[in-house]
């Protein structure tokens, strides 16, 4: 780090990053959303990738998902909360580049979910990958992906000894 700089406020360049995440996933499931209301439920794109459009009303992997309304505001809750602790994280850890891009690729995804439980009562997801047309993952999104690689980076940080820098 530079003499002289501000380490009290560098934490927020790493909000950038969550902000691109945000808005890479709204604009892609606005863009999917707009796509499969001219055209068929399932677009075929390889062997083992298709492109669907699935509304998930719980947590991952539709978990909890139900009709009511109260997985709705119970996971929109968990975010909020999740948003503040992992801002207080990113404050901590202006010093370790690694956990920083992690938690802000975490933040980024539960927002551009937490929007969309907001705006529509569910969370877009649209990316199936398979094998041999029988092994489906669940469909996912953009978000979920930020999710899914900024928990693994946590992960690789976690697993460093002591004492080594990132």
């Amino acid at each position: 780090m530079l003499d002289g700089a501000d380490t009290k406020t560098d934490w927020l360049k790493w909000l950038w990053l969550s902000l691109l995440v945000m808005v890479l996933d709204q604009l892609s499931k606005i863009s999917i959303v707009q796509y499969f209301e001219q055209h068929p439920p399932l677009v075929v794109l390889s062997s083992w990738f298709n492109l669907v459009l699935a509304y998930n009303r719980g947590a991952a992997f539709s978990l909890l998902a139900d009709d009511s309304e109260l997985p709705r505001i119970l996971f929109s809750v968990l975010a909020i909360i999740a948003a503040i602790l992992i801002i207080a994280s990113l404050r901590s850890q202006v010093q370790r580049p690694l956990a920083s891009i992690g938690l802000a690729l975490i933040l980024g995804g539960a927002m551009g979910n937490l929007i969309d439980r907001i705006r529509i009562g569910a969370v877009v997801d649209f990316i199936q990958w398979h094998w041999a047309d029988v092994y489906y993952w669940p469909a996912f999104n953009i978000a979920d992906s930020a999710i899914t690689l900024g928990a693994l980076l946590l992960v690789i940080v976690s697993l460093q000894p002591a004492g080594v820098s990132e």
